[in-house]
């Protein structure tokens, strides 16, 4: 009959559940999966249909098992679109400046709809993470300030509430961990440098938390301003010295 209701198959509901806890990143990345017997209590759904919905995602690649048992997220969303680029920034350089500009548009955006829309719940979270990168600023660990400062920037795109922006925010961030890292370590010997950036993150901080959407974006923009300029500078500045390693090497071989 071609009015007969189409009722959905359980598994199909929990697979939409699931997929909508991925999305909404309430479910990350590298996350397990609650024990079977716990997660079909919290759904209300029995054991078998939940195993069927795994397989679903598990099929699509959102959720993958491991050796010695449980079932994790995987970072299928922001692969597919991080992998190719991250090959193709290695051989053309010139893209850094283009996802520079990308991230400013983004990030601009995601912290004015941060201060917009950011419930209690994200502003704890904002809270904690802008606590764990002034920690981490404090110290002399690089790869500790290039963790903070993209759980940090991670916060405030998932405090957006736009689910590509979520995404696509940690994408952009894990393909340029590099760079943020190359830029950290080479601003850390500069005093003056790391102490703009924390004054950076901080008004991007102080604009969400006090509801100021065209502050936060302000503020975001010109940070990233900061970040492209400054990150050049580093790759120049590192270029030099690979220059001058292999003159010195050369005058040392023909010497």
């Amino acid at each position: 009959m071609p009015n007969k209701v189409q009722v959905p198959r359980i598994s199909d509901a929990i697979a939409a559940t699931l997929e909508r806890r991925i999305l909404e990143g309430s479910l990350r990345p590298g996350d397990r999966l609650p024990p079977e017997r716990e997660l079909a209590v919290d759904l209300g759904v029995s054991r078998p249909s939940l195993r069927e919905a795994i397989q679903k995602l598990a099929s699509k690649g959102m959720v993958q098992s491991r050796q010695g048992g449980g079932t994790y997220v995987t970072d299928a969303l922001e692969t597919s679109f991080s992998d190719p680029w991250q090959d193709m920034m290695g051989k053309h350089p010139n893209l850094r400046e283009d996802m520079l500009e990308f991230r400013r548009m983004l990030e601009g955006q995601a912290a004015e709809w941060a201060a917009e829309r950011a419930t209690d719940a994200d502003l704890r979270r904002l809270d904690q993470t802008f606590a764990t990168l002034r920690a981490a600023f404090d110290s002399d660990d690089t790869e500790r300030r290039s963790e903070a400062d993209i759980a940090f920037h991670q916060a405030i795109g998932d405090a957006a509430h736009n689910v590509l922006i979520g995404h696509l925010s940690g994408a952009l961030l894990r393909l340029m961990h590099d760079n943020i890292r190359l830029n950290l370590g080479e601003l850390k010997s500069v005093p003056a440098a790391s102490r703009l950036l924390m004054t950076q993150h901080e008004a991007i901080y102080r604009a969400v938390r006090e509801n100021k959407p065209q502050a936060a974006r302000a503020a975001a923009e010109t940070h990233i301003d900061f970040v492209r300029e400054t990150l050049a500078q580093t790759l120049r500045s590192v270029a030099r010295r690979e220059t001058a390693e292999r003159r010195l090497n050369t005058e040392f071989t023909t010497s």
